[in-house]
């Protein structure tokens, strides 16, 4: 799947994906979509390892199940005790046949000098001579064959693991190692690569929503400036209706006044007609002059209003051209986002295929049609043990923070388990674990006793 995409892995993406054993499912109260769940959170966590890392991971985990690697055959002992036979890269096991898990006796390949078998008997011979053979009965012929190959094959392995590398070999782990130390110094770099494309591209979408802001505060300010030119305009319309009504009116005071004139000199023609009507006239005339004096104070005011009128409506017209002028300059700072740049992520370039290592074949064993038997050399148990506990602790330091990942899911998911479901290696693989006790601990304590002493044991059992 390579490494974690929320956008590619979405819930579902492992439904048709046999992750986990039926048993192991059956075993806790938890749905498909929990285990998917926490395997997807620990996925997550796992950037920039290539596949080759990953495997490897896997199996140092895997190497440490009590069961693993292990090929379990039925035997008797000469007592005819019924007995389980574990054969697996660290030497000989026996087994009662009702615990895979913890051996009763060991014996290591580098103990062992010689395996040989006649119909269903085998014959263990020890590397010291003064440790006696001890012999058991397989549970059928056609076993033996396989036992024995079994036997051989990983003998050879562990013969093959201790012994010093010849030059070919060296200069093929050192182009090995050099080739890792490339490798990795390309994952740097395509790592570097891909936070800079993310940072330039976090960049751009920065500025392409300052852009976006802005030109929506920029329309914003438009849209204002819009509305207050329409409401200027409806001012102004206003203003000059309201200044030709009041223009219409003092045209009308005007004509009213000069209609008043015209009466009044009517009135002074008819005055002359006789002294009786003078008074009467007079007193209209009077009064005529006094309608025509406020006829006149009422067309000045009219006209005074009318052109304040006009001077309100030049204003209005100016404030008018004021907000277009400001809706264009507005209209010409609007701007458009800058264009993404061309985003490529590196390629790796594909790991050259390794040359295949010669096959090695073991000096010291030695067949024969009617007893088939080979010879095991005695190898350094001391330095083998510092090797492997070196390699422990390498692993132990890079790896911690897994084998948090694990202990912490183990603690979370504990309450969900059935323990009416627990079959009887779980109820012996919690005891062990309770006790503190594991397969190479039980390696360790098994092989503190001398050969002699295992071999009279066994037989006793």
């Amino acid at each position: 799947y390579g490494d974690y995409d929320a956008k590619l892995h979405k819930p579902g993406f492992l439904s048709q994906e046999e992750l986990l054993p039926k048993r192991v499912i059956n075993l806790y109260q938890m749905t498909a979509e929990m285990w998917e769940e926490r395997i997807t959170a620990c996925y997550a966590e796992h950037r920039g390892r290539t596949r080759d890392e990953a495997e490897m991971e896997y199996l140092k985990i895997a190497q440490d199940l009590d069961m693993y690697g292990v090929n379990y055959f039925f035997i008797r002992n000469k007592k005819g005790t019924d007995l389980l036979l574990g054969v697996d890269a660290l030497g000989l096991h026996i087994y009662e046949p009702d615990n895979r898990l913890t051996p009763k006796c060991s014996f290591p390949w580098n103990e062992i000098r010689n395996i040989s078998y006649s119909e269903k008997e085998f014959a263990i011979k020890p590397l010291y001579k003064k440790t006696n053979v001890f012999k058991f009965n397989s549970s059928r012929l056609r076993v033996n064959k396989l036992i024995l190959q079994l036997c051989i094959g990983n003998h050879d392995l562990f013969v093959r693991r201790r012994r010093v590398d010849c030059v070919e070999v060296q200069q093929m782990k050192a182009q090995a190692k050099e080739e890792r130390a490339r490798k990795q110094l390309e994952r740097q770099r395509l790592e570097r690569e891909k936070q800079r494309e993310k940072h330039l591209r976090e960049e751009a979408e920065r500025a392409r929503d300052d852009l976006e802001r802005r030109l929506r505060q920029l329309k914003e300010e438009a849209d204002m400036a819009n509305e207050a030119l329409m409401r200027s305009e409806q001012t102004a319309d206003l203003l000059a209706e309201k200044a030709q009504i009041a223009e219409e009116e003092a045209q009308l005071l005007a004509q009213k006044a000069a209609e008043a004139g015209l009466e009044t000199q009517r009135i002074k023609v008819r005055a002359l007609r006789g002294q009786e009507e003078r008074r009467v006239m007079e007193q209209k005339m009077l009064e005529a002059e006094m309608l025509a004096l406020k006829m006149a104070e009422e067309s000045e005011r009219r006209a005074k209003e009318a052109e304040q009128l006009k001077q309100d409506l030049q204003e209005a017209r100016e404030s008018e051209r004021r907000a277009k002028n400001k809706l264009l300059e507005i209209t010409r700072q609007a701007v458009g986002p800058p264009p993404v740049a061309d985003v490529r992520p590196a390629v790796l370039s594909s790991p050259q295929p390794q040359p295949p290592l010669a096959d090695l074949m073991p000096q010291d064993l030695s067949f024969s049609r009617e007893n088939l038997s080979f010879d095991f050399k005695d190898t350094d148990m001391k330095r083998l043990s510092m090797e492997i506990e070196k390699e422990k602790v390498e692993y132990m330091e890079k790896s911690k923070h897994l084998q948090e990942q694990l202990n912490e899911l183990k603690t979370e998911i504990e309450s969900l388990k059935l323990k009416e479901r627990e079959t009887p290696l779980d109820i012996l693989h919690n005891q062990n674990t309770e006790q503190g006790t594991s397969k190479h601990s039980n390696f360790k304590k098994l092989t503190l006793q001398s050969t002699k002493s295992r071999v009279a044991f066994f037989e006793e059992l």
